[in-house]
């Protein structure tokens, strides 16, 4: 997981599911990719909501349903954000299956939110904090 502690942050009520940057799949640019979550990010913060980002990597070098598992135990969710890296391409679709059932089993009391792009991730997930 990647982020930065903000003592004065909200505890977190959201996490976010994405590939990590450096595995995103053309025609994502990882830098664009970058700078649409810092606004995200910032859109959160704007409105005292705390989040948390748990990125993948799907070059194997981690084992991607442990790292889900451990994000989503380490507290209590209001939303999942499930980002368009973990659901496209189409070649994810497992990945995509394994996360929604990992999300149903490990947070169930969770809402279940898909953003477009990293830039409207807050809006998908305030459609379910309210």
């Amino acid at each position: 997981m990647l982020g930065t502690v903000n003592t004065n942050a909200p505890a977190p009520q959201v996490l976010v599911i994405a590939v990590h940057l450096q595995q995103a799949s053309a025609p994502f640019d990882p830098a664009r990719m970058a700078e649409g979550i810092a606004a995200g990010t910032a859109r959160f913060a704007d409105a005292g909501v705390g989040v948390e980002n748990c990125l993948l990597k799907l070059d194997g070098s981690e084992d991607v349903e442990a790292v889900v598992t451990k994000a989503l135990e380490s507290r209590p969710w209001r939303v999942v954000v499930i980002a368009g890296g973990v659901r496209r391409p189409e070649n994810r679709l497992e990945l995509f299956e394994r996360v929604i059932n990992l999300v149903h089993r490990h947070a169930p009391d969770a809402a279940i939110a898909f953003n477009s792009t990293p830039a409207d991730t807050f809006e998908a997930a305030s459609r379910w904090l309210a």
